[in-house]
Formats: C-alpha cells, sequence, structure tokens
C-alpha cells in the first residue's frame, strides 16, 4: 500500500499521493503548487537559482535548516521534512525579512532571475549565524552554489554583510520542532505511483532486508548524482530505496584510531569532522568541494560509492588509509578504499550491498600529509586533477608513503610504482625528480573537455614537486605554505 507524502510547507501539511517519484522539488513547487519564485536554471544543481532550505528534525529532537538545490532533490524525500522557499522569508507582519531588505537597500538584484537563490542562501546563513556578522570567508562559502549571470556579485556581498546591521528577526525552530514531530514515522514508508516504488526505510535492518529483496532498486543518499541522472539523462529509476531516513547511518564517532562516518552523513558534516583533525591539510579542499547546497544535501558515503574518477574526496581518502564498511544481508565486511574500485564504475559490491561506513586514520606520528585541488573556478567545479600525498618520515628518510589520484585513471588510483620508488629514500629534490618521472609509469591519463593528457601529467608531477617545497625538513616557508590554504573562517 502506498503512503502519502507528508511535509510542512507555507503553515501547513502537504500531502502528495499522484507525483512521479522522481519528481523533483522544483518540479512539485513550480507545477503542482504554483509557486513560482523558485527559478530553473540548469537543472544540475550547478546555478543555484533554485535553492530552497529544507528544515530536518533530527534524532535530538532539534531541526536543522539547510540551503539545498531543488531541481535535484526529488519530491519523495520530502517526507517529515520543512520545505521552505523565497515565498516564505517575508515577515508575517507584511515587512521585508533582513535579508530582503539588505538586497534592496544595497541594489543586489539586477535581472533577478538569480536573486530568490541569492535570499534563500543568504536567509539559510541568516539562521546558521544566528544573529552574528558573517565573515566574508562564510559570505562566500553560502554563496558558493549561486551564479549571476550579471556578474552583480559585489552588491550581493554588500547585502550579505548589511543583513546583520538590520534589526534581528528571530526564527521559531521550537514550533517547527514540534510539527515536524507530527510528521515522523515509526517504520518503514513505501510510496508507489507510476509503476515505481520509493522505500524510506527507518533502520538499519529494514535497509538490510529491503535491500536483500530488491538487490537493482537504485540507492538514494543526497541526489547530487542520481538527480541528474533524471533531469539531464531522461532515465527511468525503477524502485528507489532511500537512505536519508536511517538514522544509523548518520553517526559520526572514533574507534581504534579510526574516524567512523557513517554513510548518510552529509558531505559538509563529514568534511568538518576529519578537518577538525586535519585543520591545515583539508581546510582548502572542504571550501573547494562543490557547493555549500551540494554539501549540505550529498554524503561522503554516496561519494565514495559513486566512485567517481573525478571526485575530490577519494584521493585524500585512499592516501591516508581509509577503509569502507560494506553491509548486506550476510553481514559486515570491511575493506582498504582502493581495493572497492574494480574498474570504470565497477566496484567491488556483492548483490544487496551497500556501503554503511567510511574509517578515516586519525593523524599518525612522523606522517606529513597534503591534497590538492586543480580546477577552472575555485569552488563550485569537478578537478581536472585531484592529488592527495601521506608520506611518512624516520627523520628525513620516506619510510612509508601513499599517494594517489583522481583526473588520471579510469579509478581512483593509487601511484604504487613511485611508492615503491620513494620508500628508503631521503627527502631530498633528487628523489623528488626521480618520483616525478615515476609517476608517467603509473599513469596514463586522458584528455577531455576539462584538460589534456599533457597538463594533466605535468600538473600531477608539480603537484609532487609542490608538496615537497611544503614538507622538506629546514624550510621556514613550509608552515606559511600550509597555513596559506586554511581559509576557512
Amino acid at each position: 500500500m502506498s503512503t502519502p507524502i507528508r511535509f510542512y510547507y507555507q503553515g501547513a501539511v502537504r500531502e502528495v499521493t499522484q507525483a512521479a517519484p522522481t519528481q523533483t522539488i522544483l518540479q512539485h513547487l513550480r507545477e503542482d503548487l504554483h509557486c513560482t519564485g523558485t527559478k530553473e536554471g540548469c537543472a544540475e544543481g550547478d546555478c543555484g537559482a533554485c535553492t530552497v532550505v529544507i528544515g530536518t528534525l533530527g534524532a535530538d529532537g532539534q531541526v536543522e535548516m539547510k540551503a539545498v538545490n531543488s531541481c535535484i532533490q526529488l519530491t519523495p524525500t520530502l517526507d517529515g521534512k520543512a520545505l521552505f522557499t523565497v515565498e516564505d522569508v517575508q515577515q508575517p507582519n507584511g515587512l521585508l525579512h533582513p535579508v530582503q531588505q539588505a538586497m534592496v537597500e544595497c541594489h543586489g538584484s539586477q535581472c533577478g532571475f538569480c536573486t530568490p537563490g541569492f535570499v534563500m542562501s543568504l536567509w539559510g546563513m541568516y539562521l546558521k549565524q544566528e544573529g552574528q556578522a558573517p565573515s566574508r570567508c562564510q559570505i562566500d562559502d553560502a554563496l558558493s552554489g549561486n551564479l549571476c549571470r550579471c556578474t552583480g556579485y559585489r552588491p550581493i556581498i554588500d547585502a550579505a554583510k548589511r543583513m546583520g546591521e538590520l534589526p534581528p528577526v528571530s526564527f521559531d525552530r521550537a514550533a517547527l520542532a514540534a510539527q515536524l514531530a507530527s510528521l515522523q514515522r515509526g517504520a518503514m514508508a513505501t510510496y508507489s505511483a507510476g509503476g515505481a516504488s520509493f522505500f524510506a526505510p527507518r533502520t538499519l535492518d529494514e535497509l538490510v532486508r529491503i535491500r536483500a529483496d530488491k538487490p537493482d532498486a537504485v540507492l538514494l543518499a543526497g541526489s547530487t548524482d542520481i538527480g541528474l541522472w533524471v533531469t539531464k539523462q531522461m532515465r527511468e529509476l525503477g524502485d528507489i530505496i532511500y537512505l536519508g531516513h536511517v538514522d544509523a547511518l548518520k553517526h559520526v564517532t572514533q574507534r581504534d584510531g579510526m574516524i567512523d562516518i557513517g554513510a548518510g552523513v552529509t558531505l559538509e558534516q563529514a568534511y568538518k569532522a576529519v578537518a577538525a583533525h586535519y585543520p591545515a591539510e583539508l581546510s582548502s579542499m572542504w571550501q573547494r568541494f562543490a557547493s555549500l547546497p551540494i554539501r549540505n544535501a550529498g554524503t561522503l558515503g554516496g561519494n565514495v560509492a559513486n566512485g567517481s574518477p573525478i571526485g575530490d574526496s577519494m584521493p585524500w581518502l585512499i592516501a591516508l588509509g581509509a577503509r569502507v564498511v560494506l553491509r548486506g544481508a550476510a553481514g559486515e565486511r570491511e575493506l582498504a578504499l582502493e581495493e572497492l574500485y574494480l574498474g570504470y564504475q565497477k566496484k567491488d559490491l556483492q548483490a544487496g550491498e551497500f556501503v554503511q561506513a567510511v574509517r578515516v586514520p586519525l593523524p599518525r606520528a612522523g606522517v606529513r600529509f597534503r591534497t590538492y585541488k586543480l580546477a577552472k573556478r575555485f569552488d563550485q567545479d569537478i578537478s581536472a586533477v585531484c592529488a592527495a600525498f601521506a608520506l611518512r618520515f624516520d627523520g628525513d628518510v620516506v619510510s612509508e608513503a601513499r599517494i594517489a589520484f583522481g583526473g588520471m585513471a579510469a579509478t581512483p588510483k593509487r601511484a604504487a610504482r613511485t611508492e615503491a620508488m620513494l620508500v628508503g629514500q631521503a627527502w631530498s629534490e633528487a628523489t623528488v625528480d626521480a618520483a616525478m618521472a615515476m609517476l608517467a609509469q603509473d599513469y596514463a591519463p586522458l584528455s577531455d573537455m576539462r584538460a589534456s593528457s599533457e597538463y594533466r601529467m605535468k600538473t600531477a608531477q608539480n603537484l609532487l614537486r609542490r608538496y615537497w617545497f611544503e614538507t622538506r625538513q629546514h624550510n621556514p616557508l613550509a608552515a606559511d605554505a600550509v597555513n596559506a590554504f586554511a581559509v576557512r573562517a
């Protein structure tokens, strides 16, 4: 029996019974609810014109508000949540919200098409800041997923600064939490329409059972990749199993020298957890990974399970020695992350198995870790080359080497020959020169729209030299070189 989708929007609980399981939230807003303030620009989570804010009730009873791209989020994922669009920002007494007032005062809207998305990203930041003035870094991060075709960023940034100077407006999270509490389900819900079903298990056991029953169903977490299958490839997905309500997949814990990150932990939360232990080394990658709305929706487990050869998480995870926990009806098994990838889009996953968690090693004495991203834009861009290095030293001699690249092969891949060559060698310029040459035996990169094979090889080699500059002994600039990339506030 199909269960209706229930969510809170504009002061009322809405029910959806006829929408296709692959209908996007943007389509539901514009076509069914006739709320057209939210715009469609790219339909791939790139431009931010469709930005909305989703309120989710956590296991602790607190509401978390996140800006996401409605163009790639599927309507059934709204079940039990609250949806806020640009139509909701105005104050109940008819006055403009400080975000809107600041945009007016600072002339932050030009053609106006992107304005609703910018307003929602700023509103999401306003709620998060709770009256505190944001830093320029926080503003840039909040707006990383919004593009302005009129190149009007300066007045929008001015508005982001100005909104904190206006009389504050509070948001009643307690009242929203009470509303959402009444919408929570105690067991797996199934929504069906158009011959396809959307399964939303609540527990790990329910997930294991439904996955075993439907091993060919699409596993959906953050929808940052699968959403494009729908909007760009026009694919029929068939049955879908949604992981977003399984609280057991949303924990971050530490044990046995590892950070255990559940497959349902968002990219933003996962990067925050790991960067707390690798602040200088990982802060830049955290900020440059996609955009805040994408990180708010996507999960580290989904990123790992997808296994894209140009994914930015896998190189540094592999370099650190991360492991992946797989779960199926037969139980759990664990393997090194690099062993998960057998070939392009081929993974060591048995029928009915799914990624349950990613285990990331805590810092170890003597290991110098760095990760770098090369792309045409600072943020919200796919890497041409992503590199990660984690070498362990005994004095000035390399005792252990782990080097991984994205964008250089059909999978995220370690530089096995280069690693073997480095072990036992003095960490000198001559050693680095030899290692740079050896990379050509580890990789044969392709040319595509992002970069040529020659560019990829040359920059990969140069990143290894950069790593040497930053980690060699007796280098007074090494600390500054690292700290220059710790840009997050």
